[in-house]
């Protein structure tokens, strides 16, 4: 029987967690018939669109995780958020925030049109192509390896071990990505880009083909839920300032063009990828003592199969449900 929510007479074991998030993946599975894996990067079609899994990583630590959870995949637009905080880990939110915007765009996040139409004097967001484009070329480094290697190391420092690059992949994001390079040849002429354009565009590949598994997901959002600290040790592993921007932009700008209605029906911070990832948070918050997770924790999904905005067609109303049930929003 598929559980509810739970109430004042309910004890929340590991067991009930368990079977509780058991029951709704199962349930939600259906829905992987409605989406497609993503086509036009071509390593990406080699994905099973009937996957699906989730993993809960407690600040607490508490960990639940269900479905397909072994699977690994690229990291894809995820790695936009970690690229944006490592920038300003490196040249300061000032410096940063001076050369890309945080308003969300009402746009595909591969879209040239509003860049011209609107006629900005930056990236609208790190989070879209040309923002995250655009940090690529904040990096510091002569190569694409010397620029990634801050954020492979912020990795590390967050999962205990440096994940790498999937070479099939990145080689098919280089030789399929015409509408990035299209991306990047106008932030060159806007004078937008602070390295040279192929050098730029190599990081970018570099950083989406990036492999990693579900529950490092998890662990990546448990860390910025506990604003950039390792709950178990209490070392800061990312600012404190850096960790709270980068989670509002996720709340405002993570979903693609659905970011409004994932942040109204939803209510957490999330950021998704075309690989079918999606990493989602839920700080500490003040609710009834018999709410799951009440002192926050990192949420990750993979569920392949995507709707037209690029999300995770049954990964987000598997989060949606959660969230719901267990009364995880912000708001």
């Amino acid at each position: 029987m598929v559980q509810g929510a739970p109430n004042k007479n309910t004890e929340l074991t590991e067991d009930w967690l368990q079977n509780y998030v058991d029951d709704w993946v199962r349930f939600y599975l259906r829905h992987t018939e409605n989406g497609e894996v993503a086509s036009y990067i071509p390593e990406l079609q080699r994905a099973n669109k009937l996957d699906l899994g989730i993993s809960i990583v407690g600040i607490n630590g508490v960990k639940i995780k269900s479905g397909t959870v072994d699977v690994p995949f690229t990291i894809q637009s995820i790695s936009k958020v970690f690229t944006f905080i490592t920038a300003c880990m490196e040249r300061g939110i000032s410096y940063v925030l001076d050369r890309i915007d945080v308003e969300p765009t009402g746009e595909a996040f591969n879209s040239i049109m509003h860049l011209e139409m609107r006629q900005v004097k930056k990236p609208f967001n790190p989070y879209v192509n040309a923002g995250a484009i655009t940090v690529a070329s904040l990096l510091e480094g002569k190569t694409s390896d010397e620029k990634l290697n801050p954020l492979l190391n912020l990795f590390g420092r967050m999962l205990g071990y440096r994940p790498k690059i999937n070479e099939e992949v990145y080689r098919s994001e280089c030789d399929t990505s015409i509408r990035n390079r299209a991306i990047g040849y106008y932030l060159l002429e806007m004078d937008f880009l602070e390295s040279e354009l192929e050098l730029t565009l190599d990081t970018y590949f570099k950083q989406c083909s990036i492999e990693i598994q579900l529950d490092d997901l998890a662990v990546m959002g448990m860390v910025l839920a506990n604003d950039g600290e390792d709950p178990k040790t209490g070392t800061e592993i990312i600012p404190r300032q850096i960790a709270r921007l980068a989670k509002s932009l996720m709340l405002t700008c993570g979903m693609y063009d659905a970011s409004g209605k994932f942040a109204a029906y939803v209510g957490i911070p999330a950021k998704s990828g075309v690989s079918g990832g999606i990493i989602a948070l839920a700080p500490p918050r003040i609710r009834n003592e018999y709410l799951p997770f009440l002192d926050g924790c990192g949420i990750g999904v993979y569920g392949p199969a995507l709707d037209k905005q690029g999300n995770s067609i049954a990964g987000i109303r598997l989060l949606r449900h959660i969230a719901t049930q267990w009364d995880l929003s912000i708001f």
